[in-house]
């Protein structure tokens, strides 16, 4: 399968909508292109990157638990 991004006019946007969702989910899937999905698609593949060269640092499951507690705890605190 094949990654397209495109820059569309208004005045054609809903036209090519509409031809796309004439195909089926298999065919053609559409997906949102938001900052943040073009952020988190660079920010893994450089970590996906990073375990194939062997250059990422893991750390053990009881460190990431305690940093996502952390993480909840400063959440909670800030509402």
């Amino acid at each position: 399968m094949h990654t397209l991004r495109l820059k569309v006019n208004d005045k054609v946007y809903n036209k090519l909508l509409g031809l796309l969702g004439k195909f089926n989910r298999d065919e053609i899937e559409i997906i949102a292109d938001t900052s943040d999905f073009t952020k988190n698609q660079k920010y893994l593949a450089i970590e996906l990157n990073e375990i194939l060269n062997g250059t990422a640092n893991f750390i053990e499951i009881e460190e990431a638990e305690q940093r996502l507690e952390n993480v909840i705890i400063t959440h909670e605190n800030r509402i």
